[in-house]
């Protein structure tokens, strides 16, 4: 979204709230979290005990009955409840609807407390002034930046991007990378599925990723194949981080359709291999076997009128039957359907759908493409954290259900992975990549930012077709000390904000 309607968007809500904006909270000075089951976010067994916070700070922990309470302070009984660090999502597409929702309802629901925007190559310009919104709107929760590769790119070479850049184009990108990393972004995404991005060297992302990196950066990329090419791909993400001299994360990492199921085998042996020889490289994941994109990134060679490059496309995902349409303007009355239902409904085949709907624009779409066998083994894996890909707003349901569906579906449904890990990747990962050392671990001195949940009862109630159910399970979700997220509903509490990198 071009950055004055980012602004006016902002502004509108920012408009919206002035008459609803809560007073200074008359709270007691410390308040005793009891009873709950600590899990710490480190990975280790979980315990019964006490938390005492006090503004925004953890201030103790301790076996229950072990802390010295002051007299003054508040107690919250979370006997039979999990405790856990505020979930971290280093992917997070709530951008521009934030603004429209500064509750962040949908995330806050499932006790996500920190979120990341700017992925997949496009971030909002400048950074700077972009975080500054977030400031004076007042939101529920912290939202950081990456810097999109793709926006900078499109910006130094305007509507000729089709093509290597050059020598002053370059300049300009790394200046405006550097821009954006002194704003405070935590480093450089790429989309290089997506224009302008499509169009990038190895050797200009290896460029602009050496530039965040010396501030402290890292680079994050939505690669350039998840099928096919997919093997490739992560070889020249990790290439880039080597060579670039920065960590590298792997964006929701799959094996994205039927012609590669099975290769996430080889996709993790690809990053065992190179962490062990010293490169920094993990990935993240959304826990499902659909992912969300445009109608283009069926046909690879972008030939979008060739019926046999259409054909090839289709076959390669496993048919027609696998796209699952979403906001398609020139006729809503296909949303949510199959894309073979579209083409039925309309009289054509499969193959003349897809280039009439290009043909007009494109669409967006869900891909139900990948192997539950893929994603468990991604899901099992010591390098990958959790991730939502989606945000407020979101179309599919990993907006609203990733970190609740982990819990529930993986953790109590199935014991793939156990509790404490399953928190792990959603807290002191994240944190850890992102440089925040102030939050992802319940311990004296970090943020009192932080989830109780019934372990019971979590799970995501969000589906393909009802995208925006909130989750349910969580009881209380804190950011820095104030209570955002209480039985069901959020609290008037607006204690988030911009989220700027560390020492910049």
């Amino acid at each position: 979204m071009p950055r004055t309607l980012v602004q006016r968007a902002l502004l509108i809500a920012c408009a919206t709230l002035i008459a609803v904006a809560p007073t200074a909270a008359q709270e007691p000075t410390a308040t005793l979290l009891r009873g709950a089951t600590i899990v710490d976010g480190t990975g280790q067994a979980g315990f019964v005990g006490d938390v005492l916070i006090q503004g925004p700070t953890i201030v103790a922990v301790g076996p229950a009955g072990s802390i010295d309470v002051p007299p003054d302070a508040a107690t919250e009984d979370l006997t039979g409840l999990v405790l856990a660090p505020g979930f971290i999502d280093i992917h997070n597409h709530s951008t521009d609807r934030i603004a429209g929702d500064p509750t962040a309802r949908t995330q806050i629901a499932q006790g996500v407390t920190t979120i990341i925007v700017g992925a997949d190559g496009s971030s909002p310009w400048p950074v700077g002034e972009y975080l500054d919104e977030i400031d004076r709107i007042g939101v529920s929760l912290q939202v950081g930046v990456t810097v999109g590769h793709g926006t900078v790119r499109r910006a130094a070479l305007g509507d000729d991007y089709a093509r290597a850049a050059t020598t002053s184009e370059m300049s300009d990108m790394r200046g405006r990378v550097e821009r954006g990393m002194r704003d405070g972004a935590f480093g450089l995404s790429s989309g290089l599925e997506y224009d302008p991005g499509f169009y990038s060297t190895t050797e200009e992302l290896i460029e602009l990723a050496r530039v965040a990196g010396t501030h402290g950066g890292f680079y994050m990329s939505h690669m350039r194949d998840e099928e096919e090419g997919v093997l490739d791909a992560v070889a020249e993400a990790i290439r880039i981080g080597e060579e670039g001299d920065l960590p590298v994360q792997i964006s929701h990492v799959k094996a994205g359709n039927a012609s590669v199921w099975g290769k996430s085998v080889d996709i993790l042996a690809l990053i065992d291999e190179a962490r062990s020889r010293g490169v920094d490289v993990l990935a993240d994941q959304y826990p499902y076997t659909a992912w969300q994109s445009g109608l283009a990134i069926v046909v690879r060679s972008r030939k979008f009128q060739d019926p046999n490059e259409v054909r090839a496309g289709l076959e390669a995902i496993g048919g027609a039957n696998r796209l699952q349409i979403v906001g398609y303007e020139p006729d809503p009355s296909v949303n949510g359907m199959r894309l073979n239902e579209a083409a039925a409904q309309w009289g054509m085949s499969d193959v003349d759908a897809y280039m009439d709907m290009m043909a007009k624009g494109g669409s967006g779409v869900i891909g139900h493409t990948m192997s539950e066998d893929d994603v468990d083994r991604f899901m099992a894996s010591e390098w990958v954290m959790t991730a939502s890909d989606g945000g407020v707003g979101s179309a599919h349901p990993r907006g609203a259900g990733a970190f609740a569906r982990v819990l529930g579906h993986y953790v109590r449904e199935r014991g793939l992975i156990s509790l404490e890990r399953a928190i792990q990747r959603g807290t002191s990962m994240p944190a850890a990549r992102l440089g925040l050392e102030d939050r992802g671990i319940v311990a004296p001195g970090k943020r009192a930012d932080l989830v109780a949940f019934d372990p019971i009862t979590i799970h995501a109630r969000s589906t393909f077709r009802y995208s925006l159910r909130q989750a349910e399970g969580v009881r209380r979700t804190w950011v820095a000390g104030q209570v955002v997220w209480r039985d069901g509903s959020p609290t008037d509490a607006r204690p988030g904000g911009g989220l700027r990198r560390p020492g910049s």
